[in-house]
């Protein structure tokens, strides 16, 4: 079973991690999409601009500092994944309490490790 992924955050820039979390989980074979402040392609995925309403996301990980996610509450509760992923710094307990209540899990761990150690 493949877990579809929305990298929240996506970078052009290749020194982020949300641009080698990308690449990696598209050297693993999951399926991705991403979203992001620019347009552009990372390992041939295009980071759309747009909040479009993709469907059968599993995760979504997350790049983007707990005050800049406020605005994408409703849209990633809307996604309906079964988990979102807080990579290092963007821990956020309201977040949490937020997805707990429409039973989506959350995992505060870094993808690119989580990849690494075979536990996505």
């Amino acid at each position: 079973m493949q877990k579809k992924t929305l990298v929240l955050g996506a970078s052009l820039k290749e020194d982020r991690y949300s641009f080698k979390a990308i690449n990696k989980l598209k050297e693993n074979s999951i399926p991705v999409v991403a979203f992001g402040l620019r347009n552009g392609k990372v390992a041939a995925i295009t980071i759309d601009t747009e909040m479009i309403p993709y469907e059968n996301i599993d995760t979504v990980t997350l790049y983007l500092n707990p005050k800049r996610q406020e605005e994408y509450y409703n849209y990633i509760i809307g996604l309906q994944p079964k988990r979102v992923i807080f990579n290092p710094g963007t821990e956020n307990t309201d977040f949490v309490k937020l997805l707990e209540e429409n039973n989506i899990e959350s995992e505060v761990a870094c993808t690119l490790v989580l990849l690494a150690i075979n536990q996505y």
